[in-house]
């Protein structure tokens, strides 16, 4: 049976399946050579680490190999507390960073938890600055083309000029005054947009402010970049330059490898120096396949212009999730930019209570049967999670809103509603 795609493996097939250049590059080297230590040199690692730190901004320009985004994070905890030589790191209520012992920490949702020593050490939930479930938020608080319902004060042209952001900006300094020791901060870990967290942006102008508190304390900004990153978000190839932001450390995975295991650090070179201090090594990081892939990944973004499809196409999609919203009850928020996409269901749309997992359930599965595939997310499972490949065309959109606008008028919730 044939699908279209929409959450591209949890946002992991960024060029599109079995992509002809890509495919082509893993043959190549598999009939070359699989494996070898990075004690000894082989010719793909270094090429493909040149190719990628040319697409990072400033003095990021070292980068460390690994095989996940929760290996990267891990990675960059652990970079962050030897370079500041603090240990108390910040994390958003609502983040997810990896489920690894030591990410799990990061990872603020209850469903991810499991009861162990040790996962929270050091590491502290912020109040999660979200428009539209948070306390504080309005309809020109995102950067995105698709605003919130909810009644908003300020004009929203800059950050500065954001109620919202200056309120869970005041939130953050209240976890400073009272939760940390003072100046000695190790790090603030961010998703560029919220992932599995169920698509949440932050007000506009926030992420920046936070980014400099955290600096005037002693500790570094680390940009998640796993899932908004090469290009996704549309305006930018990281997510992290629509917050205005430079970060210290950036960690990334999933869609750098188009479905084959990859992650990586990024760094200025007098962080990344700390590793010196002992010996580190990951065996299959920077592997010759693996980089083989990621070269090929890197080529199909330029050359078929996907980051420009995503601002395009994404932009597209959202105005047609936005008519949806006002046509159906169930849809209580859309939001995103770029291939980088949410639609929260509700099942009141004036308390914004999410809609019930059965109901939300059968509505994902009407879709499903009907030929395409969405994710779920959020804390509550009640948002539609929409991250496909990054190839997606217009006709694809019209079929996925057709899809979706007839699931939602079949399913009785919308009826109840």
């Amino acid at each position: 049976k044939r699908y279209l795609d929409m959450f591209g493996g949890i946002v992991t097939v960024s060029v599109g399946h079995c992509h002809p250049k890509v495919n082509a590059a893993l043959k190549e080297q598999v009939d070359t050579l699989w494996h070898t230590t990075n004690i000894y040199m082989h010719p793909k690692v270094h090429e493909y680490a040149e190719k990628l730190v040319a697409k990072m901004p400033g003095d990021l320009k070292n980068v460390y190999f690994v095989n996940s985004g929760s290996e990267a994070n891990d990675l960059a905890m652990m970079m962050a507390r030897l370079y500041t030589g603090h240990n108390d790191i910040i994390s958003f209520r609502n983040a997810y960073h990896g489920a690894s012992p030591y990410t799990m920490g990061l990872t603020a949702h209850s469903t991810w938890r499991y009861p162990l020593p040790g996962v929270a050490n050091g590491i502290h939930h912020v109040m999660n600055p979200d428009p539209y479930t948070g306390l504080w938020g309005g309809n020109n608080c995102r950067d995105s083309p698709v605003q919130t319902t909810r009644h908003c004060d300020c004009s929203g042209k800059t950050g500065q000029d954001c109620c919202a952001a200056t309120m869970y900006y005041e939130q953050l300094e209240q976890t400073f005054k009272y939760s940390l020791p003072r100046g000695k901060v190790a790090a603030m870990f961010a998703e560029s947009i919220q992932g599995v967290g169920g698509t949440v942006q932050y007000p506009k102008g926030y992420l920046k402010r936070a980014a400099d508190l955290v600096r005037a304390n002693g500790g570094l900004f680390v940009a998640d970049e796993v899932q908004s990153g090469f290009g996704r978000t549309g305006e930018h190839y990281w997510g992290f330059e629509g917050h205005g932001v430079m970060p210290d450390i950036v960690t990334m995975a999933k869609g750098i490898g188009n479905g084959f295991p990859i992650g990586a650090v990024i760094t200025s070179r007098k962080v990344a120096e700390v590793l010196s201090q002992a010996l580190h090594f990951n065996t299959f990081g920077g592997n010759p396949l693996a980089s083989a892939v990621g070269m090929a990944v890197l080529d199909v973004i330029d050359e078929e212009e996907l980051q420009k499809n995503s601002l395009e196409v994404g932009t597209y999609m959202l105005k047609g999730l936005e008519r949806l919203r006002d046509k159906h009850d169930v849809i209580g928020d859309v939001r995103g930019k770029g291939l980088m996409i949410g639609v929260e269901l509700v099942a009141d749309k004036d308390t914004r209570q999410h809609l019930s997992a059965p109901h939300f359930v059968d509505i994902w599965e009407m879709c499903k049967d009907m030929g395409v595939l969405f994710g779920r997310g959020g804390l509550n499972a009640n948002v539609l999670r929409i991250k496909p490949p990054m190839c997606l065309t217009n006709a694809d959109v019209d079929f996925a809103l057709h899809v979706l606008d007839q699931a939602l008028e079949k399913h009785p919730a919308n009826k109840e509603l």
